[in-house]
């Protein structure tokens, strides 16, 4: 495979490129990549390992929210039963240990406040178990519910407000209520990250492997001047990757988003690997490092629950872990925003709801923030015989649901960064 080939385009489509006349702050992007962390940590089956320590639990329900009209699941013994949904938040707040990264942002006059920049919710299936990481744009304008704040106080319901506005409407909770509203579903656990987590993550597990493609990428907004190939990033230059827009191709938010599931495809890979799964010390270390930045609902701190949810998803293969993005259209009212596209999202919550299988068949190679890599690396087959019914027919196969239009990739897949080498201004 080369590091450098770029696919003919086709049917290429303009995005909406929210964000992109202005440089946003570096510090919201991390949030992005908290949420990526989180989200692969738990469809990776980590959790057993990682809350077996009575400290780490006892870490992880400190500071733990309630969320306002979400059902709750109560533990029991062995994997969780039926389909759970799971939301991930990531915060733009000013830690100190890396406030200085920031400049202003987290120094200047205007430092502080709190934006939700990360939404991703997590669905787990019910047998068979299938995960599915749902991706909301920053930029999504909807509908924000009423919520209740911390101090008992209520806000009131807004017809059309950027997403990532609704932690300042009532912090976790709100997000929730709001994610729960927009996709129809009940949201008994949720989960707070901060930005740091990307930096001890990836040292903890030793790196992430991404490839870069088209050439190589040049982003003068987040330092990156690398050449094609592939390349291991931890610490600060994962931060780097997974900032970068002005670096891919397309140059919008939503490129940067497919270029993010790459990420979180290799992560995931990783985090599975014998590399880590074999190595107490490691596993131990990624569980303390997650936890110290992670504030969850009161639902989620019983270990037990912990391990209900890593039982449940421990042995879903690749190829049924998907990172999707949100369906979205332009926002009419304004080029830099984005509004649900109804149709799509109807399909998407349509086949989780009936827990078929999806097929992504989207051309990632239209995203411009990923270019798919030719030929996919395949295991060797494994020949299995039928299981035959009463009467000897061979049972039925599940077919999978396609869901054109919906960018997104499998755990399975490896792309490599739809990269820009040309000057950014």
């Amino acid at each position: 495979m080369s590091s450098t080939h770029k696919p003919t385009r086709r049917g290429r489509r303009t995005v909406a490129r929210h964000g992109e006349l202005s440089s946003p702050s570096p510090f919201a992007f991390i949030l992005k990549i908290v949420g990526i962390v989180a989200a692969v940590v738990l469809v990776s089956g980590v959790g057993v390992a990682a809350y077996a320590a009575t400290d780490v639990v006892a870490s992880f329900a400190d500071g733990a929210v309630e969320l306002e009209g979400q059902d709750a699941v109560p533990p029991d013994i062995g994997a969780i039963e039926g389909g759970v949904d799971i939301l991930l938040v990531g915060t733009d707040e000013c830690e100190e240990e890396y406030a200085y990264l920031f400049g202003a942002r987290c120094t200047g006059a205007d430092a502080g406040g709190q934006l939700n920049d990360v939404n991703m919710l997590v669905h787990i299936s019910d047998n068979p178990r299938r995960v599915t990481v749902v991706s909301f744009p920053r930029d999504l304008m909807i509908p924000i519910p009423s919520c209740t704040r911390e101090d008992g106080s209520t806000t009131s319901a807004t017809s059309k407000t950027q997403i990532n506005e609704a932690w300042g409407y009532g912090g976790l909770s709100c997000v929730a209520k709001t994610v729960s509203d927009l996709s129809g579903q009940n949201i008994p656990f949720a989960a707070k990250v901060s930005f740091g987590n990307v930096i001890n993550i990836t040292d903890a597990i030793g790196g992430v492997d991404v490839c870069i493609g088209n050439g190589g990428i040049k982003d003068k907004y987040t330092g990156i001047n690398w050449g094609p190939g592939q390349r291991t990033i931890q610490g600060v230059e994962a931060l780097q990757f997974l900032r970068t827009r002005h670096g891919l191709e397309n140059g919008s938010d939503l490129a940067r988003i497919s270029n993010q599931q790459q990420y979180m495809s290799s992560l995931a890979r990783k985090l599975v690997s014998s590399e880590v799964l074999s190595d107490p010390a490691t596993l131990y270390k990624l569980a303390t490092t997650a936890v110290d930045n992670i504030t969850p609902s009161e639902s989620l701190v019983n270990p037990m629950t912990l391990v209900q949810i890593a039982l449940a998803i421990k042995n879903v293969p690749f190829e049924d872990i998907n990172f999707v993005q949100f369906p979205v259209n332009e926002d009419p009212a304004d080029p830099n925003r984005v509004v649900p596209n109804e149709r799509l999202a109807a399909e998407l919550w349509a086949a989780l709801a009936a827990n078929e299988p999806i097929e992504l068949t989207n051309d990632q190679n239209n995203t411009g923030g990923v270019v798919t890599v030719d030929p996919q690396p395949t295991d060797p087959p494994v020949e299995t015989a039928p299981t035959p019914d009463a009467t000897g027919t061979p049972a039925p196969t599940e077919t999978a649901v396609p869901l054109d239009d919906i960018p997104g990739q499998s755990a399975a897949d490896q792309t490599c960064s739809a990269g820009n080498v040309r000057a950014t201004d």
